[in-house]
């Protein structure tokens, strides 16, 4: 029995030829060649018997450790180990056991589907592991094309930068320039000015110190008209200029090369004298409507600032009331107007001063008259009372017209009728119109409404 060459657990027909080190199971020649070529086992390692220093060794079976001359032959699926006929008889007594050639093919197929399902994430992180280095290379690609992109963009921003640096600069010189010749100019004209009135007065001052009698006399008439000449030339008692040259870093500047840049010089100072209001509701406003002016500012050439940042105080004080005043809003439109909206809450006559930085603009204080809310018409738009009224005599009509025998309204072509269709409680001929009778008293109100009524 020992001497016995041991069968292919496999085949059950052959001999063992070789054995799977992975699977643990003895292989004839055919069934080693076929464990090597299926693709679920082809990274088994099996080694043949013939190769080993003792075939007789390697083919010998295993015998139990608990019972050395019984040869393990069976299998116990619950404890999942080789046992012998005794431990099945001992310690396996009531565990499911059945010999090795019975059981090797079920559980090589759960091993070799368990294979089938490791092989299958080695193949499936073998192809992550591809895609993170095809991934890695086309960050680094990426990166690359980005970085080239970043270049770019940073050389043409500088460039753009240095031009509109450049294209400051020309602006600063040239207003300098600009600056500098109307200085010029008002110096050579203040100086001739001064040279002439020199010349006068020292001719002046030798005619009196020198002259006789009859030199002044024949001569005072042109002396003091070229001197009052002299004396009536206006001029001014300020430089033309100032040097009011400003840099704001932060304003924006449109677009140089594509680029949008920032920074801008402003020679322009607002002047509140030359600021002015503008707006159809500048001077009068309705009782708890929304209403507001404009205000456009200019600078000391009365030329439009184009640009906003001003501070600008509204305020509107009720001149009879003292605790009463209308809280405006000022909004800033960016280019050098200003809306001025309110509200009044109560009529009456306000005044509105303007401000811009602590200085009243042109125009500023004034008055502002705010009207009682709309008044609606509480009559009817007729053609005549008698019609309107069902021909009652006691109906009366705001045109003031009346009928004879005894009618107190207006009829067709009888005095006092306006011709057309009018109003029964103000007499008004037009129908999209605000009523301009005030609040009537108790027998005028009746007798109106009892005409509005019919």
């Amino acid at each position: 029995r020992a001497g016995a060459a041991a069968g292919c657990d496999l085949c059950a027909d052959g001999a063992a030829a070789g054995r799977c080190l992975t699977c643990g199971v003895r292989l004839c020649r055919f069934c080693c060649r076929a464990h090597r070529r299926q693709k679920k086992t082809a990274s088994h390692a099996v080694t043949e018997l013939e190769n080993t220093k003792d075939c007789n060794q390697a083919g010998k079976p295993l015998l139990c450790t608990s019972h050395p001359t019984e040869e393990l032959r069976l299998f116990c699926e619950q404890c999942d180990q080789l046992v012998c006929q005794d431990c099945v008889l001992d310690r396996h007594r009531q565990h499911p056991c059945d010999f090795t050639s019975h059981v090797i093919h079920r559980q090589g197929d759960a091993l070799r589907e368990l294979l089938k399902s490791t092989q299958h994430h080695m193949d499936t992180l073998e192809d992550v592991l591809s895609q993170v280095d095809d991934m890695g290379s086309a960050v680094r690609s990426r990166a690359e094309a980005v970085a080239a992109e970043i270049c770019l963009f940073a050389r043409g921003y500088v460039k753009a930068i240095e031009e509109h640096r450049d294209r400051l600069l020309k602006q600063l010189e040239d207003l300098k320039v600009q600056k500098e010749n109307l200085l010029h100019l008002q110096k050579a004209q203040l100086q001739q000015l001064l040279l002439d009135m020199r010349t006068g007065v020292e001719f002046t001052e030798h005619l009196l110190m020198s002259g006789s009698d009859v030199d002044i006399l024949i001569t005072k008439g042109v002396v003091s008209s070229r001197l009052t000449k002299l004396n009536s030339i206006a001029y001014s008692t300020h430089p033309s200029v100032d040097d009011r040259i400003q840099f704001a870093p932060h304003e924006r500047a449109g677009q140089c090369c594509g680029y949008e840049v920032v920074g801008a010089i402003f020679n322009k100072v607002v002047d509140p004298a030359r600021c002015t209001l503008h707006g159809e509701d500048l001077h009068s406003a309705r009782q708890n409507q929304l209403s507001g002016f404009t205000l456009l500012c200019k600078d000391t050439m009365g030329e439009h600032m184009g640009r906003g940042g001003e501070v600008v105080l509204v305020t509107i004080t009720h001149k009879d009331k003292r605790d009463c005043a209308i809280k405006p809003t000022v909004c800033d439109n960016g280019d050098g107007t200003y809306c001025i909206s309110y509200s009044p809450e109560e009529p009456g006559v306000y005044a509105v001063c303007v401000c811009v930085k602590g200085q009243h603009v042109q125009g500023s204080p004034f008055t502002l008259v705010v009207k009682h809310k709309f008044r609606e018409h509480q009559g009817v738009f007729h053609c005549c009372t008698f019609c309107s009224s069902g021909g009652q005599k006691a109906a009366r009509c705001a045109c003031g017209g009346t009928m004879p025998g005894g009618y107190q309204g207006c009829g067709h072509g009888h005095k006092g009728h306006p011709g057309c269709h009018h109003w029964s409680c103000c007499g008004q001929v037009k129908e999209s119109s605000e009523c301009l009778c005030g609040p009537p008293s108790d027998t005028s109100q009746r007798s109106l409404l009892r005409t509005v009524a019919l």
